[in-house]
């Protein structure tokens, strides 16, 4: 049996590869590049992106499902388009095809922020509405990559949806956004936390709840794949106690974060790096919801995750094993 797979250069993609190939599928990944990640894994690549037709038709032909990850992550707004660009029309592009190809059954991720995080204080599962045209650039664009896949289902496709939380754990290649913040938290890089924090996950237990989603679950359905909500502080003792090493432990007031915005903005532009933190993530950090539930996936994908502080473990192990730690 092949599956294709969009996003295969991510986090969760590469592990997905690696998964489905363990399992005895063969994998057929669309991608725009090369990465360390899947160079060395035996695969189909076809070259492309979402935004091209003729290269999704390519990807799936001869396939029987899709897993569909590929995405642009922004917590600094969608100055070029290319957010809306991807998520959006990108995804419409994926169910068009799969559709034209009969696949099936096509493996959506979303995202938890597309989900309407007010209010804050309820437990949010599946019933929570998507946001609407206003808010975020990276939240309104998974928001409507929902409502395409829904509407597709609502038609005839066979779709299922996944919404996972922050993704964490090991074989990270490149590493992504939570990948390098861990590395910063194990080299006392960040000069102070800010109060808040996320829900987080391991990217094992993501794929194995996507795997699950191929034969598990109802078409029309979204699943939200969550861990446990952990602050930022509680984070960075987890990193210390696990690795020995001295991590930040100090902790500003949000005013004071807020305060230092455009600063960090004017120093991020001047030296060309990514911003230490932005108004986005600060709002998700601090207004995100710490009740969110995974009872369905439960239910109806066998999901379970771990204890964050073996995911961190496993992970520092890992980057250890690959020349991350000196």
């Amino acid at each position: 049996m092949k599956i294709a797979v969009t996003g295969a250069n991510g986090h969760v993609g590469s592990n997905l590869c690696k998964a489905l190939l363990q399992e005895g599928y063969q994998v057929k990944a669309l991608t725009h590049k090369h990465t360390k990640a899947i160079q060395d894994l035996p695969i189909e690549i076809v070259k492309g992106n979402i935004l091209e037709k003729d290269s999704i038709r390519k990807l799936m032909q001869d396939t029987d499902y899709c897993f569909h990850l590929a995405a642009f992550i922004s917590i600094k707004g969608d100055p070029d388009g290319m957010v809306w660009k991807i998520n959006a029309e990108g995804t419409k592009n994926i169910v068009e095809i799969a559709r034209e190809q009969k696949i099936n059954r096509l493996i959506h991720f979303s995202s938890i922020h597309a989900f309407q995080q007010h209010p804050a204080n309820e437990v949010l599962d599946e019933t929570r509405p998507v946001v609407g045209s206003v808010g975020f650039a990276y939240d309104v664009s998974k928001a409507e990559g929902e409502r395409a896949v829904h509407q597709a289902a609502a038609e005839g496709l066979d779709a299922v949806i996944l919404c996972p939380t922050a993704i964490i754990g090991p074989d990270d290649p490149e590493p992504g956004l939570i990948g390098k913040a861990l590395l910063e938290l194990y080299y006392n890089q960040i000069p102070a936390l800010v109060p808040g924090g996320y829900n987080w996950v391991d990217v094992r237990d993501v794929v194995q709840g996507a795997i699950h989603a191929m034969t598990m679950g109802r078409s029309g359905e979204k699943y939200l794949l969550s861990g446990t909500w952990h602050s930022l502080l509680e984070l960075s003792q987890i990193v210390a106690r696990v690795t020995g090493s001295k991590t930040p432990q100090t902790v500003m007031p949000m005013w004071v974060a807020k305060l230092g915005l455009p600063f960090i903005t004017l120093y991020s532009l001047i030296a060309g790096v990514e911003p230490l933190y932005t108004k986005e993530s600060l709002q998700i950090i601090s207004e995100g919801s710490r009740m969110i539930s995974n009872a369905k996936a439960q239910r109806e994908l066998n999901f379970s995750s771990r204890d964050l502080e073996e995911t961190v473990r496993d992970t520092f192990s890992w980057f250890t094993k690959h020349g991350y730690i000196h």
